[in-house]
């Protein structure tokens, strides 16, 4: 009797999960029908622009408010900043790619790095809320303005991090404001890359480059995406891509390609900086591979020190940010000035 008993209920659980998996099945097929026929009518409810004011939310949760300074009559910057400075704590500069504004970049960055510095993230120029009227397209003229801005905001020393496209510029805003910069961090940034290898892996890439990073098309967001990353992002329906570019790229398109064109023209001479350097990587980025990485490190020479992040592509700020956040607090926290002003 008793092993009759249990018999039928092992019977009725397996039966019961049959079921379960065949009406979840049935629903996530109707579920796709929905998706892609209105996906196919070009309508669907806007999904991005809610999450963009819930991380710009959570910024301000992590103690930053956003601030915009007029440069001039041609060039206005936008940033966000500490709501209340620490003197007892190192400033650190936070500069974003292309693959979004600066908050989407850094969401999964800016709770642990705000609680141990004092962390300043600007719009890029053409990104978010910065714009400029003139015709410099350089990392120079990028770098010139966040640092004119860091000025007029009285900031007078900080280290800065920059990821990819941010690396450039980083990197130039330690060459122009040594005095002011500790130490510098770059993130996958082909900083040292030559001509023949930037034609070079254009043709690996096997797209129009402005394409994949100006997206006017979901296939070429989705492309960005899952070259990006190591594991790639399955199944994001064009609805969901789409909404992301009318959002995140609707803005100053032109100008972005035009940053895309100079950066992929001849690389000006490249200056060795005085400041430590710390070149971060994953070992598996498909984007700029690591190769870059050591060649930068010989660029650099004694001041300068390569870690690699295991399994990690291109944006390890989304595939380990943990990792990514340790190795930034350790490095520039090491004999940091604590007095920011």
């Amino acid at each position: 009797m008793k092993q009759f008993s249990e018999y039928s209920f092992m019977d009725y659980v397996h039966h019961l999960r049959l079921l379960s998996i065949y009406y979840l099945a049935m629903a996530t097929a109707v579920f796709r029908k929905v998706v892609s026929a209105l996906s196919s009518m070009n309508w669907f409810p806007d999904l991005v622009t809610p999450s963009d004011r819930a991380v710009s939310a959570y910024f301000r949760y992590c103690g930053l408010s956003p601030c915009t300074v007029d440069l001039d009559d041609q060039t206005v910057m936008h940033f966000w900043v500490p709501k209340h400075r620490r003197f007892d704590k190192p400033s650190l500069v936070m500069v974003h790619g292309y693959g979004g504004n600066a908050p989407w970049q850094f969401c999964t960055m800016i709770g642990p790095l705000s609680r141990s510095f004092d962390v300043y993230v600007p719009d890029l120029v053409f990104f978010g809320k910065s714009f400029s009227k003139r015709s410099d397209r350089t990392d120079v003229f990028q770098a010139r303005c966040i640092g004119e801005g860091l000025t007029r905001m009285g900031l007078k020393r900080f280290s800065v991090f920059g990821i990819s496209y941010g690396g450039f510029v980083a990197y130039r805003i330690a060459d122009l404001y040594q005095e002011e910069v500790e130490k510098v961090v770059l993130l996958s940034s082909a900083v040292c890359r030559t001509v023949d290898q930037v034609k070079e892996e254009l043709q690996k890439l096997g797209r129009d480059p402005i394409e994949v990073l100006v997206p006017s098309q979901p296939d070429s967001l989705r492309f960005l995406f899952n070259r990006s990353m190591h594991r790639t992002w399955k199944g994001i329906p064009d609805f969901l891509l789409r909404n992301y570019i009318n959002v995140i790229y609707k803005d100053y398109r032109k100008e972005r390609m035009e940053l895309v064109e100079y950066l992929l023209a001849d690389a000006d001479p490249l200056p060795v900086l005085n400041q430590e350097t710390l070149i971060i990587w994953g070992d598996q980025d498909r984007v700029f591979p690591p190769y870059f990485a050591s060649q930068l490190q010989s660029h650099l020479g004694a001041k300068s020190k390569v870690e690699i992040i295991k399994d990690v592509g291109h944006a390890a700020n989304m595939e380990s940010p943990d990792q990514l956040n340790n190795l930034i607090k350790s490095f520039v926290s090491a004999g940091s000035s604590k007095h920011n002003a």
